[in-house]
């Protein structure tokens, strides 16, 4: 019973929530037709006003001392708020004297209002010695602050002392702060009063209290905010950078999204939280900064729930609510270009009505068998509770404090923590699927391979018939269409032994593609064997019937030709030159190679195995001096060195020998 009770209650205040922020926003656009929110004072000093009764007879007095640590604050005793925005200094003493400053109700917040509201409160040092004070605003999201300071006790009269607006260049704020704080002094003895002025222009929420600090308290706690939202910045970068590296190896589009989306939830909460303004942004900053960074954080938000939870294929009806999220977030994002704030604030209450659609759609997946949409829900639920808290908070349900100024961005870093861990799950879920695809695709090679023996047992005699047109095939190179290796030395042979009966010359040229490797590298195996395949007709349309061509293997082919050595050599250039106007295109464009040549000329009584052995140290040697030249092999002459343009000769002496042609 206890347990309903309290869901019960949670319930209510759920329910209550919606409908009072559902009906604060259409009151809203109710009332900003009458309202223009024009600015009050024109700088520091600017005004002046008196009370008729002394300080005291208005309100509560503060004690203040040199330690301030910011746990105290001005009160909320006397406020008053003025609907119209347009109260200056002496319409609020006015209402100050008739008694219109009275104790704000509620937690501290003024919940979604038109209008500006004044504070009232004295500051008294009590202590022998001057006070210096920072008197700090408790929320980022006010567009103006003004304040107004009197000393006199008898008849106070009032002088502007801050004129703090978010559009102004924040090199002209006196203290360097993400929020408003407006420096004080107190001499010893000395009770100041304080008129304050927030203003939020046309409708907002505003908490009308200001932290009293020390100077070096409140500069040693901005260090410490600063460090704790560097470090859930760090982590939610960190953890960006690894979906990135994730999403670059596996190529799913989640891990990508993911990546995006941390990187926009650091740039919307900085900027939410006023650091953009503070270390970016200095000068020109303007609230629709403000919602344009969350519109693009909620905007990347949904497309990786879209992808990672798999609405379209998996929940289609589910996934129109995504859809209409997203539609939202550019509502969101175009109001906040064009600075329309009424339709801005309509966008934001339904941003966050939709959120906890996705807790849903994850529950949903998981229902259907998705795990990590399980811890999905979890992690988006957890985002949802510090946004739910934030809400409580804004409606005057929950004093504000640093710990629930910050539960909505630490939250968020816990929610980015727990959906990687959602992430991981489902990565090892496409691992074991990869896996079990693999064992599934050898088991059907196994099965194709004993259907396969049996239709080759079964087909042996249509194979013997076939056995004839085979050899045929097998003495071809099935990539180029020219002799194979096989077939090359035994047509090779063959013309070698007639040469030698008629005393013919004959000479053997081997020829290497150069940096072949990184054809095939650069542009894929596809463009490769097209340049085997038009380097082979190349050749093959410079040739006599009399001559045999044909592929060694991989980029190395040979040519045996019945010429003397002068018209070998000469062949041989000529082929080079032919063979460096080839072009193989591509997508990248069009691809140029070169080939080396090794010429070894025929002698009495000599194999073409030993030609060929002969022809490859000379291709050998052209490799070494540098490829695209003609290299021929004798052993008549000693080393000598040539241009790409020049052919030359290696010996088989123990030091090799080179002779240009």
């Amino acid at each position: 019973m206890n347990v309903l009770a309290l869901f019960s209650r949670l319930a209510g205040v759920s329910t209550r929530l919606f409908f009072l922020g559902l009906s604060g926003t259409v009151w809203a656009l109710l009332c900003m037709q009458a309202h223009a929110g024009v600015s009050v004072g024109a700088g520091k000093g600017a005004q002046l006003g008196s009370l008729s009764e002394p300080l005291s007879s208005y309100g509560m007095t503060i004690d203040v001392g040199a330690t301030e640590d910011g746990s105290r604050r001005t009160g909320q005793a006397a406020v008053w708020h003025d609907t119209s925005g347009r109260a200056d200094l002496m319409a609020a003493l006015q209402a100050l004297e008739a008694g219109a400053f009275r104790a704000l109700p509620g937690a501290g917040s003024t919940g979604l209002q038109k209008g500006s509201y004044w504070s009232f409160f004295v500051l008294h040092n009590p202590t022998d010695f001057p006070v210096p004070l920072h008197l700090e605003y408790v929320d980022h999201q006010l567009i103006r602050l003004q304040a107004f300071a009197s000393s006199s006790n008898t008849t106070p009269e009032f002088v502007e002392v801050a004129n703090l607006a978010m559009g102004e260049g924040f090199t002209k704020r006196p203290v360097f702060h993400n929020r408003f704080v407006v420096p004080v002094a107190l001499e010893a003895g000395e009770s100041k009063a304080f008129l304050v002025r927030f203003d939020s222009e046309e409708v907002g929420f505003v908490f009308p209290s200001m932290r009293i600090w020390s100077p070096d308290a409140l500069s040693k706690s901005h260090t410490g905010e600063t460090a704790v939202l560097s470090f859930l910045f760090g982590g939610i970068t960190l953890i960006s950078l690894f979906s990135l590296i994730v999403g670059l190896t596996t190529r799913e589009p989640s891990f990508f999204a993911y990546f995006v989306y941390g990187l926009s939830k650091i740039v919307a909460w900085g900027t939410i939280l006023g650091f953009t303004h503070q270390y970016v942004l200095r000068e020109g900053f303007h609230w629709s900064y403000m919602s344009a960074a969350g519109a693009v954080s909620i905007l990347c938000g949904v497309i990786f729930d879209r992808l990672f939870l798999q609405t379209r294929k998996y929940t289609p009806k589910l996934d129109l609510v995504m859809i209409l999220m997203m539609l939202n977030a550019l509502v969101l994002l175009g109001s906040a270009l064009l600075q329309i704030k009424a339709v801005a604030l309509v966008s934001i209450t339904l941003a966050l009505l939709l959120y906890p659609a996705s807790t849903v759609i994850a529950i949903v997946r998981w229902r259907q068998g998705s795990s990590e949409a399980a811890v999905f829900a979890v992690g988006w639920t957890l985002l949802l509770a510090g946004l739910f808290f934030q809400a409580l908070r804004d409606l005057g349900y929950v004093h504000h404090n640093l710990v629930n100024y910050y539960l909505p961005p630490l939250s968020s870093f816990i929610e980015m923590v727990t959906i990687m861990a959602a992430m991981g799950i489902k990565l090892r879920r496409l691992r074991l699927q990869g896996l079990e695809s693999e064992r599934q695709y050898r088991r059907h090679l196994e099965q194709s391979k004993v259907k396969l023996e049996g239709l080759v047992r079964a087909r042996t005699e249509e194979l013997e018939k076939a056995k004839h047109q085979a050899e045929l095939e097998a003495r071809t190179d099935p990539l180029t269409g020219i002799r194979n290796r096989r077939s090359f030395l035994a047509d090779a042979d063959l013309s070698i032994k007639r040469a030698q009966r008629k005393g013919e010359p004959v000479s053997l040229l081997m020829f290497d593609i150069d940096h072949f490797k990184s054809i095939n590298d650069n542009h894929g195996h596809g463009v490769g064997d097209e340049a085997l395949r038009q380097f082979s007709q190349t050749i093959q349309r410079k040739l006599r019937e009399t001559d045999v061509f044909g592929r060694l293997g991989g980029e190395e082919f040979a040519l045996l030709i019945t010429e003397t050595r002068p018209d070998s050599l000469h062949t041989a250039e000529r082929l080079r030159d032919i063979i460096s106007q080839i072009r193989v295109e591509c997508p990248a464009g069009s691809v140029q190679f070169t080939s080396s040549i090794g010429v070894a000329l025929g002698t009495e009584h000599e194999t073409v195995e030993q030609l060929l052995r002969r022809a490859d140290h000379a291709l050998y040697c052209a490799k070494e001096r540098g490829r695209n030249i003609v290299v021929e092999y004798t052993a008549e002459r000693g080393p000598d060195a040539s241009g790409p343009s020049h052919s030359e000769a290696a010996s088989t002496e123990p030091a090799l020998s080179l002779e240009p042609t």
